[in-house]
């Protein structure tokens, strides 16, 4: 990126009762701080300053970038307003970099950083280091981020809570865990913002239990901190937890957002804990919370995952917006329960859609719909649409698919030829289903091969040498089959054991094959011996 041009002289940020002064005098910046709402009301409000020559003046210059650099505005037009100005100043320079560092494109704003320090008499300050911090954050460049936070530390300017915070957050976003609590265990004053980043950015790296040890230990806690643990471990597959805390939450007053209703939906989903479910629908009713796309496409998702699908398509038709997500959410929801046919119907619906276009996810979803009811001429059809069609290239989820509907028909040197051919690496996942059609159809030479291919990538999958052992056994090869189950117990390899969940009176009950964990064991395991 060529760097801008700056003037050698610049001009001071002006004093907060000459900035309001100077901005009641001009109509036009009062509107523009008033009643400007979208582009189009900043533009006719650019030409009126261009126009009367009031562009040069650094308070409305700065003022006119303030707008086109916030959410409202557009960060291109703000670069083209910034590159106009002669002589930017402080503040000025923090609002085009803070602008980038929260668009699509961050890597500008390190640009634009670099720019203030070679071409500009003017030194970053406090304000300006946390979008820096952020960009770099976004663009998972902590190598290069920790390069800054030396500058900082020289500066002196690392005991500020404000730029600490970022830096903490640019290295847990990048997956430097260690670097991030070696700096806030050695940080004397923490504030919620540092706390909450911790417990987000351990969870995040699966520390759930520790993410859960620093939440008990908070001094203060806010909903982000409550909504940061709950989601916690709902991504840690710590759904009836996630519950219990929620619990906790109700109990200390605190009040429920859309993010805690979206995770405790994600939880009743995968524990298929429908009363749960349905009870938190209703608190989302009777709460007045919000019914936006990202909490139907989660009330749509935990019916279909708790088997009430004609619930779920109740929401779907009664939503007051659907999103992609939403639809998506439903043509995978029909598939998974045996409604396959709706499920194509929908994905016809959806292709017709005026406002929408199907993207990977909703291949996906109607990909699904294929395997489960072995329509193998309309999953050709629809890989095919995908790229032909849509432009979208398939994924290794896609390509995992058709391999398993072309191997449960039978096709496995189709199913292999097109592994093969993939122009991504085929993970272990691909290979295994291949391995189980040769199961099914009692292909031991291929199912050689697809083993030896999901060891090579995966020592450690149990499911693998289970699967071997079965094509053995069925081919009558028990001598074979042994030996696999011998092999799984010189590696190492254990099995994981079976697992189950009920729901009893809005709890949820987990049961492990051969586990005493549950509370209740003893009693269980007696009455079974009776």
């Amino acid at each position: 990126m060529t760097p801008f041009c700056c003037s050698q002289t610049f001009t001071p940020s002006p004093s907060p009762t000459s900035i309001a002064k100077f901005i009641s005098d001009q109509p036009h910046l009062s509107m523009l701080e008033k009643r400007c709402a979208t582009m189009s009301d900043l533009r006719k409000i650019h030409a009126h300053l261009i126009k009367t020559g009031l562009i040069s003046h650094t308070i409305a210059s700065s003022r006119l970038l303030a707008f086109c650099a916030s959410p409202a505005g557009n960060i291109n037009y703000a670069l083209m307003v910034f590159s106009q100005i002669q002589n930017p100043n402080l503040f000025i320079w923090n609002t085009i970099i803070r602008g980038f560092s929260r668009s699509s494109t961050p890597q500008t704003a390190i640009f634009l950083f670099i720019d203030m320090l070679v071409g500009s008499p003017l030194e970053p300050q406090r304000l300006t280091y946390p979008s820096v911090f952020k960009a770099y954050a976004q663009l998972g460049l902590a190598c290069f981020g920790a390069q800054l936070h030396g500058r900082v530390i020289k500066l002196g300017l690392d005991c500020d809570r404000f730029v600490r915070n970022t830096i903490i957050h640019m290295y847990i976003n990048c997956g430097f865990l260690s670097e991030a609590r070696q700096l806030f265990d050695e940080s004397s004053e923490l504030d919620l913002v540092a706390w909450n980043s911790m417990i987000m950015g351990l969870s995040k790296c699966g520390e759930v239990g520790e993410s859960r040890r620093l939440f008990d230990r908070m001094p203060l806690r806010n909903s982000v901190s409550w909504n940061s643990m709950i989601s916690g471990y709902v991504r840690n597959g710590k759904c009836v937890e996630a519950l219990e805390l929620f619990g906790k939450m109700q109990g200390e007053g605190i009040k429920a957002s859309e993010f805690t209703m979206v995770s405790l939906l994600n939880a009743s989903g995968r524990l298929g804990a429908i009363r749960q479910g349905e009870w938190i629908h209703e608190y989302i009713t009777k709460n007045g919370i919000e019914l936006n796309v990202i909490v139907v496409t989660a009330i749509i998702d935990m019916y279909c995952k708790c088997g009430s699908v004609n619930k779920a398509l109740s929401v779907f038709k009664t939503a007051p917006k659907l999103g992609l997500s939403c639809w998506n959410s439903m043509v995978m929801g029909l598939a998974m329960n045996g409604c396959e046919e709706e499920a194509l119907e929908l994905f016809s619906r959806l292709e017709s859609s005026i406002d929408l276009r199907p993207d990977g996810v909703s291949f996906l979803a109607v990909l699904t719909a294929c395997n489960h009811s072995g329509m193998v001429d309309k999953a050709r059809d629809y890989f095919s649409l995908m790229r032909g069609k849509y432009n979208i290239e398939p994924s290794t989820r896609h390509y995992s698919c058709m391999v398993d509907v072309l191997g449960k028909a039978g096709h496995l040197e189709e199913a292999e030829k097109l592994i093969l051919s993939m122009p991504i690496n085929p993970d272990a996942i691909i290979w295994g289903s291949l391995l189980s059609a040769c199961r099914k159809h009692g292909n031991i030479e291929m199912a050689q091969r697809a083993l030896e291919r999901v060891i090579e990538l995966d020592p450690s999958e149990s499911s693998a040498y289970v699967l071997m052992s079965n094509v053995y056994g069925s081919s009558s090869h028990y001598d074979e089959a042994v030996k696999q189950r011998i092999n799984m117990k010189e590696k190492r390899i254990e099995k994981e054991p079976g697992c189950s969940l009920i729901e009893v009176d809005g709890e949820v009950h987990e049961f492990v094959a051969f586990g005493r964990t549950h509370p209740r064991a003893k009693e269980i395991y007696s009455l079974l011996s009776e």
